[in-house]
């Protein structure tokens, strides 16, 4: 029996999304083209692959892909807006992204989205959200200036330990300047350097030590920065231990089998850096589909890495994916 290719890393829009009062919104242009707006302002341009069901499918075939974990797209999370009101645009994009699995149950499998700026409400509902279908949850990798070590957020990621959820951790949010609101530079540096950082914050944060392994959690965009400076993080733990250190037990290479990140860096080379540093079980194949800045076909850099064995591959394409779903890769491994 074949292993399944699972991308673990595309996102959805639902085209129900209604016009709420403070929120991000959907300006249809046409029946396969809209505009998210940020109020007045337009923030992307989106086509039909986010909301129908049969394009997205389509798409998957081509590019042999046999299953998506499907997420939300970050800037509808809401962490900068009241709590009710987060956890209100929460159960409504969780429920339409249920809608547009269930055409295809076997082939989209739906993580949700939770008001992490409450952690009770979070929980209430990830666990709303998990008995109605979801499989996992989506986060962003801070809220403000609370970053994924502050405790509030460590409250949300115990009970994701507790109740076996995957997370997948999304840079968004990032902070804009004259120097980098040219070029899109806030994707091509802020998102490496938020991931990074936050990935040191559950390091140095001390999160790792205090937190069960039983914690199932990824970062987007083969972890940032992070696995490329590994060395300068050990290197400053030793060497300014009374400063960097800050909660951790041991230096940060320690730590890199207590998370997995996916492979969307779009290059041989790149690739191999990942593998290298993280190891061939803690990378999972990521295209950030559909939109402009991910890989297309979904998962030629793996394919085309011939540093990589075919039992590798094999790994990076689908079977590190069913470890981290867990429970819910049994309906895939049915698959012929």
């Amino acid at each position: 029996m074949a292993t399944p290719v699972i991308d673990v890393h595309t996102h959805v829009v639902p085209k129900a999304w209604p016009r709420l009062e403070g929120v991000p919104w959907l300006r249809l242009d046409s029946e396969r083209e809209a505009m998210i707006m940020v109020g007045e302002n337009e923030f992307r341009a989106i086509g039909a692959q986010c909301w129908d069901s049969f394009t997205r499918l389509a798409d998957m075939t081509d590019d042999g892909v046999d299953v998506q974990v499907i997420s939300p797209t970050p800037v509808f999370f809401c962490y900068d807006r009241p709590p009710q009101l987060a956890a209100k645009v929460s159960q409504i994009f969780n429920d339409l992204t249920l809608s547009l699995a269930q055409g295809a149950p076997e082939r989209l499998i739906p993580f949700c989205q939770v008001p992490l700026q409450d952690p009770d409400l979070a929980c209430e509902e990830l666990d709303r959200s998990r008995a109605n279908g979801h499989a996992g949850v989506e986060i962003g990798n801070h809220v403000g200036d609370a970053d994924l070590d502050d405790e509030k957020i460590v409250q949300f990621l115990q009970h994701c330990a507790a109740t076996g959820t995957p997370v997948f951790v999304h840079p968004w949010d990032m902070t804009g300047s004259p120097r980098v609101n040219r070029w899109m530079a806030q994707w091509l540096t802020g998102m490496p350097a938020e991931t990074h950082l936050s990935i040191l914050a559950l390091i140095l944060g001390g999160v790792f030590d205090r937190i069960p392994a039983t914690l199932k959690i990824c970062f987007a965009h083969g972890g940032g920065s992070f696995p490329f400076w590994l060395g300068r993080a050990d290197n400053a733990w030793h060497k300014r231990n009374d400063v960097v250190r800050g909660a951790s037990q041991h230096p940060p290479s320690h730590y890199v089998n207590r998370f997995m990140v996916d492979t969307v860096v779009f290059d041989p080379p790149s690739l191999r850096l990942l593998v290298d540093v993280m190891g061939e079980d803690r990378v999972m194949l990521g295209s950030d589909y559909p939109y402009p800045l991910g890989e297309r076909p979904v998962g030629q850099v793996v394919r085309s890495s011939e540093f990589l064995s075919a039992a590798q591959r094999e790994k990076l394409l689908g079977g590190n994916a069913l470890e981290f779903l867990g429970d819910h890769r049994r309906p895939l491994d049915s698959r012929p």
